[in-house]
């Protein structure tokens, strides 16, 4: 689909592949492309499959962004945060086959995913942000509460824990740990069997189970995500 990822339409489900070649970090023209992506699978009424690369799901927001001026920040974080609130919400199914380290926000579609699969192996996933100087976004605040066990909360989000293993499902960062060589059958298989879902009642049901989550997590991008925080003039109507 671009130079940045991969998008597969098979019996269903739509395998989006993160891979910049590097560390897959989510800069703006990484965040475009997935909501390109989405954009596609949303109108090839698909289940979502996203994943990374053998090692590598993502590294999280691109750190040289945060030295590159208030315009181009704030349209990554902007851009980060719609898409969490995409997955979230998304209308049909969405597995992570989380394929390697997810670090930050690459650990945001994970969070926000249906169904989370991790592939064995000495990969760390968490919201690490405290330890990089950088205080959690509102909205990632929301998106923890509601999805990671609260006895793991304040490692997790407070601390800036990177978890492991048994530990990241425990905390409710993945479902389950599966072989990396069994990851993608694994997570493929998982998407088919979603797949057979009435789609309808999927979509309607997932709204009214994530309507207080869905609401925090919008509050929190409208409040902290405006041209006047990040020090820009509002725009010319």
């Amino acid at each position: 689909m671009t130079s940045l990822l991969r998008y597969d339409l098979t019996d269903g489900v739509a395998t989006i592949t993160l891979d910049d070649g590097k560390a897959n970090v989510l800069s703006a023209p990484m965040l475009q492309a997935l909501h390109g992506a989405f954009d596609r699978a949303e109108a090839d009424d698909a289940v979502v499959l996203v994943t990374g690369r053998a090692g590598r799901f993502s590294a999280g927001f691109d750190l040289a962004t945060f030295q590159a001026g208030p315009e181009p920040l704030l349209e990554m974080l902007t851009l980060g945060g719609t898409l969490t609130e995409r997955v979230l919400a998304f209308p049909r199914p969405v597995v992570a086959a989380v394929s390697g380290h997810a670090i930050a926000a690459g650990a945001f579609i994970p969070l926000a995913a249906d169904l989370r699969l991790g592939a064995d192996g000495p990969f760390q996933i968490g919201l690490n942000e405290t330890r990089i100087g950088l205080t959690l976004p509102a909205f990632v605040q929301a998106l923890a509460r509601e999805r990671l066990a609260p006895s793991w909360l304040p490692r997790a989000a407070i601390c800036g824990e990177l978890l492991q293993g048994s530990d990241a499902v425990s905390a409710g960062y993945l479902d389950r740990i599966v072989a990396s060589d069994e990851l993608m059958d694994a997570a493929r298989a998982a998407a088919l069997e979603l797949r057979a879902v009435e789609a309808r009642a999927y979509a309607e049901t997932k709204l009214m189970v994530r309507a207080d989550v869905l609401a925090d997590v919008r509050a929190g991008i409208d409040a902290e995500f405006t041209r006047e925080r990040f020090g820009l003039a509002t725009a010319a109507a």
